[in-house]
């Protein structure tokens, strides 16, 4: 999601994922330094489902749709969560709308059938880090590692084995080592065109002024199922959706 200061979500995040943190700490620093040399973490492929290989992406940070120049990308970050992931997937079935799913692995880890069902749906995953950290790109390369390498064994393993297939920075914190490393890994830089602002909770229809103000701008639009009241994002979607259909745009995922 965008970055913005002073979120007590944000906090309780963190709050929660310490103790993974910690826990993890030693193990995630081997793991990242194999894969940064081009090694094969055993840690990271335990959820792997057999014959999917890991092959290394673009670094490059992707925003085009694979639908092409008339696409458009949903993308639902922060999840998920028990009460509004399912009221978000809802949505997207009603009009019959793929999504990419950025998810923050404590939440991942914490709700696996809700990524089950993400999955079983026909949606895409994405690594959103393990605590939503949005100053990752000040910290070490070993920190971030953690945070992106721990996030897919976690979302991974939620899945059943599905791995994700972007790595989204929290707030859009990328750094050329956090490109490098979640490309070796399959996943492919993921930005954004247009911020619903959703976060904010401005209301619905400032939410839908600003994504049909900014969608001339590129086409992946950004939303969120997690972090607080979501009601307004339900909504928006409902509306937004079905008056996407009607300009003719057409709904993809980002391009690998």
């Amino acid at each position: 999601m965008a970055r913005h200061g002073g979120r007590g979500w944000n906090s309780k995040v963190l709050g929660a994922a310490l103790g993974v943190t910690l826990l993890a700490a030693g193990a995630s620093v081997w793991t990242a330094q194999a894969d940064a040399v081009g090694g094969t973490s055993s840690k990271a492929n335990t959820s792997a489902k057999p014959g999917s290989a890991v092959k290394p992406v673009a670094v490059t940070i992707v925003h085009a749709s694979d639908q092409g120049a008339h696409g458009v990308n949903i993308t639902i970050d922060d999840g998920p969560d028990p009460v509004w992931t399912p009221q978000v997937l809802d949505v997207l079935r009603e009009y019959g709308v793929k999504a990419t799913f950025c998810m923050v692995g404590t939440q991942a880890q914490a709700h696996p059938d809700l990524v089950k069902q993400v999955v079983a749906t026909g949606h895409r995953l994405c690594d959103h880090s393990v605590s939503h950290d949005t100053t990752m790109d000040k910290k070490s390369e070993t920190y971030q590692s953690q945070q992106i390498l721990d996030a897919e064994r976690m979302i991974t393993q939620a899945s059943g084995g599905v791995r994700p297939m972007y790595y989204r920075a929290p707030g859009g914190a990328f750094t050329p080592y956090s490109r490098k490393l979640a490309a070796s890994r399959g996943m492919r830089p993921l930005g954004w065109n247009v911020d619903s602002k959703d976060f904010e909770r401005p209301g619905t229809d400032a939410i839908v002024a600003t994504v049909e103000r900014e969608l001339p701008g590129g086409p992946t639009v950004l939303f969120h199922d997690a972090g607080g009241d979501r009601s307004q994002t339900v909504e928006a979607l409902r509306r937004i959706l079905p008056w996407l259909k009607e300009q003719g745009y057409s709904f993809g995922f980002p391009v690998r």
